[in-house]
């Protein structure tokens, strides 16, 4: 349905509503009862679990989180439409972050492959699962930029720069939404959470943001745009305080900035239980004022897990305290997307289809494909991998995450997939099976200190005693003395990298590096995994393994991909999203930071130890070698309104196929306003055979030199000269300048 006829339609059906009726239009509740098995215990703090029948019945909700049973789906939509007066279907929302029933690497997994085609690809799979279970909306995705990884949440976004993040959210969007907001098998796109979550003090999950109207508008809003522009029919507003302003009652965010400066038409939704949260923020004095301060700020619909603050509009409302024409402006979002949606001619799901698209064996392949395209050779001295299989009798997997099908994924939907999900023990197992023999052992036990949101559904298990500890590592010491090499799997738990899962420290958490050094000294040959979901500080690892491969939280196929690499079926070809660091001393650091009035001691700016990272941005080795050649350009000049072509030749100078990640970064030397020292503005990932060479090229125009100005409050182009390199990090040498012409000006 076009967009004007929805609008019509929506317009028609709100003249006939009762204040009461449009209240609950713009209010949704979880369905805890839907989220957790039977049985299972609920997250802490939550309220009890009791069925939505009642309230939906009443025309009290407009909407229902966490909803997956296509029979449930149907049950709700025919209490909407058969019980309600006006037959207003409802909009079933879920959590469809890296996807529902079949998993894919999480999704800073997914930017690491910089590959947005195939992230695209990946959440139209997601997006058809989705719909075929009755699911109209998903919260995702989530496009935080993030530069500390002290943040837990860093696992869902796509890392630390605005270019990448931006072409990652663009991607996202389109695979959940097709071409068009109703497309068959298809989604609406819910870009979270706005604005600057990721940017939480000290990296600690729901403190306060603080953060300049420069860093706003060139770092942390991109990805929403791209969104925007995308098409995205929802937006999620962030729980935080924003310079002092709670982010879901901030009407310089939601109205000046997403509604102003990007365009977005469609509707907003709270983050759960944030408009509650106003009171708890000293923000709102009372239930009531903030669900006044939330609507009039710009929230145009609230998600609770309790009794929604937004069914004191009613009198809010009636008393004046709210104008109508608002509370209609919030209500016509709603009603848009679900005439868009097609939900009033068809609210129900086909119950029988509905596991069929569960089924299709082409979703488990993709899968294996993302998290193989997913995969960062971080360190491979001595071509120490890939391993020969056909010289291996013995192979030993150890460490707390190699069999450990819960830390690869976890579906919330469907808990009985982690029999289907491949640990790096089973991917290697699988991979070796009638050639060699595969054992493994934990070697140790991973705990957090406080338990997080997966609490009711990762049960753990009973703590070691420090005997069986002891007893544990010794058990993988005597399996890496009778074996040829180890697959040494280090890193931390899934539940480590989640809401909730900020960490003050970024060492391998509990005994890992023990039980490293005891491996290690039996002197067999040891190569490192890493399964995480954030960089970690490797201080005792990296220096002490010849080869370390970062496999994140892989998915449901996440063991298959990252055998396949160890034994050379793949050739690793995935890039460092993030700024890795050396500890968690160099938090926050990232490679676009200003050149400062000293920069030829940029890295001694600690006494102690260096300054530079760990791994720089966009960095990533392989098994074979490329060289990329210095950029050529068809014009010396950008011209205000023009464009300029540069390009590159990657050849692969060594003997196996690979994939090499082309990277173009700028710098602007002077203007109005200090830039950073590099800016990602182009990448490419290719496939080459060995020996073989191709052209790259990217195309520069004013969109690609523009930034926001913090003294003049807007955007601005300044002539000048900027530099021009091509490589395959942020530390990419081969260069060339070009010269932004024109008169300083503002942008478009």
């Amino acid at each position: 349905m076009s967009e004007k006829e929805a609008l019509s339609r929506a317009n028609r059906l709100l003249a006939k509503m009762t204040v009461e009726e449009k209240v609950g239009q713009i209010s949704q509740r979880f369905d805890i009862a839907s989220l957790f098995p039977a049985g299972a215990p609920a997250i802490p703090g939550m309220p009890p679990i009791t069925p939505l029948d009642d309230v939906i019945g009443k025309g009290q909700i407009g909407a229902v989180l966490f909803v997956h049973d296509p029979a449930i789906a149907n049950r709700y939509q025919r209490l909407a439409v058969e019980k309600t007066r006006l037959k207003i279907p409802l909009l079933l929302g879920y959590d469809v972050v890296w996807g529902l029933h079949t998993m894919f690497p999480v999704p800073l997994a997914n930017a690491a492959s910089f590959d947005p085609a195939g992230v695209e690809h990946d959440q139209a799979i997601a997006a058809a699962e989705a719909r075929a279970q009755g699911i109209h909306w998903t919260f995702a995705p989530m496009i935080d930029i993030a530069r500390d990884p002290r943040w837990g949440r860093i696992v869902e976004g796509a890392g630390e720069d605005p270019y990448l993040g931006a072409a990652i959210a663009r991607a996202q969007v389109k695979g959940f939404q097709g071409d068009h907001i109703g497309a068959p098998g298809h989604i609406i796109a819910g870009p979270k959470h706005f604005v600057g979550y990721g940017a939480s003090v000290g990296g600690r999950d729901y403190d306060s943001a603080y953060m300049s109207e420069s860093e706003l508008h060139n770092v942390y809003l991109p990805p929403f745009k791209a969104a925007v522009d995308a098409g995205a029919g929802n937006v999620m507003s962030a729980y935080m305080d924003f310079n002092d302003v709670p982010a879901s009652a901030n009407k310089y965010l939601l109205k000046d900035v997403l509604r102003g400066e990007l365009g977005f038409k469609g509707w907003v939704v709270t983050d759960a239980s944030a408009v509650h949260n106003l009171v708890k923020q000293g923000f709102a004095a009372d239930k009531a004022d903030a669900a006044i301060r939330a609507i009039t700020a710009g929230v145009d619909m609230e998600m609770s897990m309790a009794p929604n603050a937004f069914a004191t509009l009613v009198d809010s409302v009636k008393a004046g305290k709210v104008p109508m024409a608002r509370l209609d402006e919030a209500v016509r979002r709603v009603l848009i997307a679900k005439f868009r949606m097609g939900l009033f001619e068809n609210p129900y799901v086909d119950e029988t289809a509905a596991k069929q698209a569960l089924d299709d064996p082409a979703h488990p392949a993709a899968a294996q494909a993302a998290a193989e395209r997913s995969l960062v050779l971080l360190k491979n001295d001595g071509k120490a991998l890939p391993l020969d299989p056909g010289a291996l009798k013995h192979v030993a997997v150890i460490g707390p995450m190699a069999d450990s099908p819960k830390d690869m994924t976890i579906s919330l939907a469907y808990p009985e997939q982690a029999a289907n999900t491949v640990s790096v023990f089973k991917g290697v197992s699988e991979r070796l099976q009638g050639t060699a023999t595969v054992e493994t052992t934990p070697g140790v036990q991973l705990f957090r200190l406080n338990e997080g949101p997966l609490a009711g559904l990762i049960k753990p298990p009973a703590r070691w005693s420090q005997q069986q500890a002891a007893a544990e590592i010794q058990k993988a010491v005597d399996l890496a003395k009778r074996s040829d090499v180890v697959v040494m799997t280090l890193g931390e738990s899934l539940s480590m990298s989640s809401e909730q899962g900020s960490q003050a420290d970024l060492a391998l958490p509990g005994n890992q590096r023990q039980l490293l050094d005891a491996v290690l000294a039996t002197g067999k040959k040891v190569v490192v995994v890493l399964i995480n979901g954030r960089p970690l500080d490797l201080t005792g690892v990296y220096d002490k393994v010849p080869a370390v491969l970062e496999g994140w939280h892989g998915g449901m196929r996440g063991g298959t991909a990252i055998a396949r690499a160890l034994f050379g079926d793949v050739n690793p070809g995935g890039k460092t999203p993030i700024t890795w660091p050396r500890s968690v001393g160099q938090v926050p650091i990232y490679y676009a930071h200003n050149l400062t009035h000293n920069p030829d001691t940029a890295d001694k700016r600690y006494w102690d130890a260096p300054s530079t990272a760990m791994f720089p941005f966009g960095f990533g080795l392989s098994y074979t070698t490329f060289t990329i050649a210095p950029p050529t350009m068809d014009k010396t000049e950008l011209m205000p309104g023009g464009r300029i072509a540069v390009s590159t030749t990657v050849t692969n100078t060594g003997a196996r196929p690979g994939d090499e990640v082309v990277q173009l970064y700028i710098h602007q030397r002077a203007g109005r306003q200090s830039r950073p020292i590099r800016l990602l503005q182009g990448f490419q990932r290719v496939s080459l055979a060995a020996g073989e060479s191709r052209q790259v090229t990217f195309t520069l125009d004013e969109s690609n030199v523009r930034y926001w100005n913090s003294i003049e409050r807007t955007w601005v182009i300044d002539p000048g000269t900027f530099d021009v390199w091509v490589g395959n990090s942020s530390t990419a040498d081969a260069h060339g300048t070009f010269n932004v012409g024109g008169a300083p000006r503002p942008a478009n």
